[in-house]
């Protein structure tokens, strides 16, 4: 019961002291919303980063284009080989009246153009569409599938996938340390504001340690203060995020330039975001009350 009456004290005084300081508090809210808008932007930024980067190693395929005119028992041994590549995931084979069946289906003026195309003088060239296990290597895979007997050119957009891979790796990792940094930055900021606050209540701290209130009495309502700081400073940027990835994800019709970069669903992933924005403003605001009452109360 005293538990819950200290509990109920602080966070009566803690009410107060926001609204009475009002200025103050207005500026580490401030600070807060800020900080959580610009560390919103930059997790969505880095989640959907790591979405492209995922969807970039999902979808990448090896084009293995055969030799003219091969035999299916060349065929067959070509496909024995590719299956011995430690690298290879799957692999489809597409026989040239495929690939040019696909085309005509694909374009009316394809369909044009082919129709006239019987078996022998179809220019296309039997394929194998292959995945890979592990991204990083599908250099080293791709050479080995070009050193095949009957295997003429293989191609996979070398060198674009490894920039971008290098791209969203050098954005995300950049991304992850500017959040950090914020969060640290914020955290001092509001450590100095609840500071001024304590410093300007010096008087009232000397009367409540002259009638023996104890650490723990002098301590929580400031760090009830500082929960909330964080909550209020919350709420601007759970809205700006959640209503703004909706607007944003449908006004770019959910991808970025083409199908090959999606963007992350709304739901429920910004929510999620929203989550951790709440627990992050709480955390800012506690973590900074507390730093202030321990360095600079000295209790």
């Amino acid at each position: 019961m005293k538990l819950l009456r200290l509990l109920g004290r602080s966070i009566r005084d803690a009410f107060r002291s926001v609204i009475r300081n009002f200025s103050l508090s207005l500026a580490s809210i401030s600070c807060i919303t800020i900080t959580l808008i610009v560390v919103s932007i930059a997790m969505i930024a880095s989640y959907n980063v790591d979405n492209f980067t995922k969807l970039m190693k999902k979808d990448v395929t090896i084009v293995a284009f055969l030799e003219n005119d091969v035999t299916p028992k060349e065929i067959e041994a070509v496909e024995n080989q590719i299956r011995l590549i430690v690298n290879v995931d799957t692999y489809i084979f597409q026989s040239k009246d495929e690939i040019k069946q696909l085309m005509r289906e694909s374009s009316e003026v394809f369909n044009r153009i082919m129709s006239a195309w019987d078996e022998k003088s179809n220019p296309l060239q039997d394929t194998f569409l292959i995945k890979v296990l592990n991204v990083e290597e599908i250099k080293n895979t791709a050479k080995e599938i070009d050193d095949i007997k009957n295997v003429s050119v293989v191609k996979y957009g070398e060198g674009m996938i490894e920039k971008l891979l290098s791209i969203f790796d050098i954005v995300e990792k950049g991304t992850i340390g500017l959040v950090l940094g914020l969060v640290l930055v914020t955290a001092f900021l509001i450590a100095n504001t609840i500071k001024i606050t304590i410093f300007s209540r010096q008087k009232e701290i000397e009367i409540m340690r002259l009638v023996g209130s104890s650490n723990m009495v002098i301590k929580f309502p400031f760090i009830f203060e500082g929960l909330f700081l964080g909550i209020l400073g919350s709420i601007i940027p759970i809205a700006f995020s959640i209503y703004g990835y909706y607007i944003f994800y449908q006004e770019f019709d959910g991808q970025l330039f083409s199908p090959f970069l999606r963007f992350v669903k709304p739901g429920p992933f910004i929510y999620f975001v929203a989550l951790i924005l709440l627990g992050l403003g709480m955390f800012l605001g506690m973590w900074g009350s507390g730093r202030a009452v321990r360095r600079h109360l000295k209790i």
